[in-house]
């Protein structure tokens, strides 16, 4: 492990901590985790460092929630898989294409995208608070949803990265009519299955730092629990809260980078 001084390896903790809290909610605690890591490993130390600890560290927690939500939540978990595997392929093809596309000119676009998500949300007080369906997805719709959320998302996860969680709940929620909470508890069991390559990617670079991502994932899964069981005790409209805060939070890093950094 790198000489990290102890305040900044408390930071780190603690970052680690609510990353684990909002992913679990409703995606997108790679908006806290990731930078903490940039901004807290020693200087000079390499960019994929801190991408593959973030992966080592997440996949902790995503999986301490998608355990927690399985246990308590009404989800399919043969669906969850089945749009997982899907989405680990889309990533490892938009790791491929990344190496020659500029992401600055997708970052634009995917501002717009997220603030007509924030703005739909907003509209439509009713979107994603309605039960889970008693009966499993039909045969199109689990197509559908691997597709978009499977095969794009993940796409979209190896090419940028940032808020797949996110989109995942939000896709999942349009298209297999999930509520909040049940498309926040799929969407950790696709996680489970993207993160699991991209660390394999990088643990076979050697790019993961793993006593420290050790560390950080005890409270990466403390958090992450944690926000399972709040999103599953405060309900669907809690979660919509927590969403438009990432949203509108996403917008934000995104218009910060492209603009500004």
């Amino acid at each position: 492990m790198p000489d990290i001084p102890l305040t900044a390896l408390v930071l780190l903790c603690l970052a680690a901590f609510a990353a684990g809290w909002v992913d679990a909610v409703v995606g997108g605690g790679g908006l806290v985790l990731l930078p903490a890591l940039l901004l807290g490993l020693p200087a000079g130390t390499p960019a994929a460092h801190a991408l593959g600890t973030n992966k080592a560290v997440a996949i902790v927690g995503t999986t301490g929630a998608a355990v927690t939500y399985a246990r308590k939540a009404p989800v399919d978990v043969r669906t969850a898989v089945r749009i997982g595997l899907a989405a680990l392929a889309g990533s490892s093809g938009g790791a491929f294409f990344a190496a020659g596309m500029s992401t600055e000119v997708l970052k634009p676009v995917i501002m717009v995208v997220l603030l007509g998500v924030a703005a739909f949300v907003i509209l439509r007080p009713s979107f994603g608070t309605g039960p889970a369906p008693a009966a499993p997805a039909g045969p199109r719709r689990v197509l559908a949803a691997i597709a978009l959320a499977g095969v794009g998302i993940g796409f979209y996860d190896g090419l940028i990265g940032p808020g797949t969680g996110t989109f995942l709940v939000l896709a999942l929620t349009a298209v297999l009519h999930l509520d909040l909470v049940t498309a926040s508890a799929t969407a950790k069991i696709v996680n489970c299955c993207t993160n699991a390559g991209a660390l394999a990617t990088f643990a076979w670079q050697g790019a993961v730092l793993w006593q420290l991502a050790a560390l950080m994932a005890v409270f990466n899964l403390g958090g992450g629990t944690l926000g399972a069981h709040t999103a599953l005790k405060r309900g669907s409209g809690f979660v919509r809260l927590v969403l438009l805060t990432v949203v509108l939070a996403l917008v934000a890093n995104l218009a910060y980078e492209q603009w500004l950094a």
